[in-house]
């Protein structure tokens, strides 16, 4: 089968807002230094995450430095005043 074969017709056209959305996974190698931290999971996600093997505790990792990251980006919120 070449290129040119293939059938395309049902794919959505990628557009900008798509790639600028996206999300780019590091490889599972520890970038920073790490402290041990304990959470309390709700226990379905505790599960889910843990059936992932022994790299469940650097997914959570990622899952959460990305949710840093998208806030990070987010402009400041402007503090509540006191009357």
């Amino acid at each position: 089968m070449t290129d040119e074969d293939i059938d395309f017709s049902e794919i959505p056209e990628a557009t900008e807002e798509m790639f600028a959305r996206g999300v780019m996974r590091p490889g599972l190698s520890v970038t920073h230094p790490r402290e041990e931290f304990t959470v309390k999971l709700d226990r379905d996600l505790a599960k889910w995450y843990g059936d992932m093997g022994q790299d469940s505790s650097t997914i959570i990792n990622l899952v959460l430095r990305r949710y840093m990251q998208e806030e990070l980006r987010k402009p400041a919120r402007p503090k509540a005043r006191r009357a």
